[in-house]
């Protein structure tokens, strides 16, 4: 696979979808082919899992069969979306993924065995290029959830206690400390303007790096361009 692979991960209310898309429009702007895509979901069969997950409908099966869920519905959404993207040299911008998964079953009880051992099977060695962690206070979050859902029925997550979603915040960061390399923490109580400034600087800096990587050059201890051979081109 040869594009880059983005997700967007963070607790309810964080931004992620509002940021994702102002990304996507940079991009587009840039003449860089995106694909948008979310989990739960993003391909037809994801999606049909996705309105089980959201409902509640899954909740009395217990943990272990909500993350088997989970599981089969992202087989289906990287076969079908993500992998073709990427061999196709697209950027794809995910909100949520695997880190989701780690976070929010992990704090359900499942035993961190089984999330590893269905990591590893699903994933078969896809990673993110980069993941923005969107942090923002659980309580701040779940009001602009609130906000932006009305008169709407929150779904099975946003239903949850504000100590959970707290512990969600802490468990996301503590993925961010754990690979730095992959992640990036966001500080999503800012202006919208003021964070998609942020993430469009930050992309454009890995996606350049990425760019020079494939072509067998790299960047000099002072920023200039060096050859496969590390000689400054």
């Amino acid at each position: 696979m040869t594009g880059f692979f983005i997700t967007f991960e963070g607790g309810e209310g964080s931004g992620k979808t509002t940021q994702i898309d102002r990304l996507a429009e940079t991009l587009r702007r840039r003449r860089i082919p995106v694909v948008v895509t979310r989990e739960p979901g993003g391909s037809p069969g994801a999606d049909a899992v996705r309105q089980i997950i959201l409902s509640g409908a899954a909740e009395a099966l217990g943990a272990e069969i909500e993350t088997i869920l989970f599981a089969a519905a992202r087989i289906d959404h990287i076969a079908a979306v993500i992998a073709p993207a990427l061999a196709a040299d697209k950027v794809v911008l995910c909100d949520r993924f695997h880190d989701s998964t780690r976070v929010y079953q992990g704090l359900a009880g499942v035993d961190r065995v089984v999330l590893d051992g269905l990591e590893r099977a699903v994933l078969d060695g896809l990673v993110p290029d980069l993941t923005l962690i969107l942090d923002i206070p659980a309580r701040e979050g779940l009001g602009r959830a609130a906000g932006r859902r009305g008169e709407s029925v929150p779904d099975r997550f946003e239903r949850e206690s504000l100590g959970l979603h707290e512990a969600r915040r802490n468990a996301f960061l503590g993925i961010a400390r754990a690979e730095p390399d992959r992640c990036v923490v966001i500080d999503a109580a800012r202006p919208a303007d003021e964070i998609s400034a942020e993430i469009g600087f930050l992309v454009a800096e890995r996606l350049e790096i990425s760019a020079l990587q494939k072509s067998g050059r790299r960047l000099g201890e002072t920023g200039q361009i060096l050859g496969a051979d590390g000689r400054h081109e």
